[in-house]
């Protein structure tokens, strides 16, 4: 490969990879040239451009780039799966585990959203729900704040200003309303704080008057055998 020929596939790697967040690295020594195009027609259907490269054009370009965690994975055969900005990861990663599975490629590993990811975390990348199901059940997750959310902004300004006055009111009439209890409800403990000690000390002394007779009727008895005794003699 002449010089300007590889100074325009490292300047085109380099534009890729400043291009992507998202990219697989695979080693491609068990594909021949026919499975390698089908996986290629396979990726692209998934947003995915699947491209055997240079290592060391590779490495120019990844230095160029600025992405020097895929310095690392550049060993051996090498071809990279590069994301568009509407690609699929998750069945990109289902197609490449797919070929893994027929041990016709090696993961290698790579970058998602930029960050670093090995060869077991694409494996847990392809067991997702595809990205169709997955958007559904977010939507279906928060329609409802959604709906409330695009209205507002899709009215006029100055509605939208409005609301939003309206909104901040109620709020500090609700503040105002929620500090009145606040200031009532010492002076309603305060009541039956000071009729407690009333009602505990009325049963102590009613008892203590009722314990009082009690003594001289015990000593009545004593004379009265006494006097018993005397008879006897």
């Amino acid at each position: 490969m002449q010089k300007s020929e590889k100074e325009r596939v490292v300047a085109e790697l380099t534009e890729r990879l400043q291009g992507t967040e998202t990219l697989i690295v695979a080693d491609y020594r068990g594909l021949t040239v026919t499975q390698i195009a089908e996986l290629r027609g396979k990726l692209y259907e998934h947003g995915a451009r699947f491209s055997v490269v240079k290592n060391s054009l590779t490495k120019r370009a990844a230095e160029s780039a600025g992405v020097e965690p895929l310095l690392a994975l550049l060993e051996g055969p090498t071809a990279i799966a590069f994301l568009e900005s509407d690609g699929d990861p998750v069945a990109v990663a289902k197609a490449l585990d797919e070929a893994v599975r027929t041990e016709s490629i090696t993961l290698k590993g790579g970058l998602l959203e930029g960050a670093e990811i090995g060869a077991d975390d694409l494996k847990q990348l392809a067991k997702l729900p595809p990205a169709e199901m997955l958007r559904a059940q977010l939507v279906g997750a928060v329609a409802g704040p959604v709906t409330a959310i695009v209205g507002l902004f899709a009215a006029p300004m100055r509605e939208l200003v409005g609301v939003i006055d309206a909104r901040i009111r109620q709020l500090e009439e609700e503040g105002e309303t929620a500090v009145a209890p606040t200031e009532e409800e010492p002076k309603a403990e305060a009541v039956p704080a000071a009729e407690e000690p009333a009602t505990e000390e009325t049963p102590a002394e009613e008892a203590a008057g009722e314990a009082e007779p009690e003594q001289p009727e015990e000593a009545q008895p004593q004379p009265e055998q006494e006097s018993q005794e005397g008879e006897e003699q």
